[in-house]
């Protein structure tokens, strides 16, 4: 939650995620950072309301996200409210994962373990996985 912003959406642009899980200090699961709240942050409020403007606009969008994001932090930037956290047992199956994505419209859970975060799945991933049999 504390982490700087700007790296995180570096991290997610550079890896091309969907999202990122935020953790608190534990490092326990709380929310994510979806890629496409993040992408919000490039339009200024006034084009979100009226799209029309978008043709008008000549700033850097790298720039405006620099500007937007710097010396702020993840928690500072997440939508409000935050997106729940979808979280699936490490023994959960695809279809059982699928399900939960999709009923939580959530891009990526998190696995866990009983000692916490294992890892992530998102959805591109799942469904390279579940388009890999044929």
């Amino acid at each position: 939650m504390d982490s700087d912003a700007l790296d995180a959406v570096r991290l997610l642009a550079t890896r091309r995620l969907p999202g990122l899980v935020v953790t608190d200090q534990a490092g326990t699961p709380v929310t994510i950072l979806p890629a496409s709240q993040v992408v919000r942050l490039l339009v200024p409020v006034y084009v979100l309301e009226d799209p029309s403007l978008a043709g008008v606009l000549s700033e850097s969008i790298a720039d405006r996200i620099a500007d937007k994001l710097g010396g702020k932090s993840v928690a500072a930037v997440l939508p409000k409210p935050p997106p729940d956290m979808t979280t699936v047992k490490v023994d959960d199956t695809i279809i059982e994962v699928a399900a939960i994505m999709a009923r939580n419209r959530s891009p990526l859970v998190a696995v866990m373990g009983a000692k916490g975060i294992v890892g992530v799945i998102t959805a591109p991933r799942l469904l390279e996985v579940a388009l890999g049999s044929h």
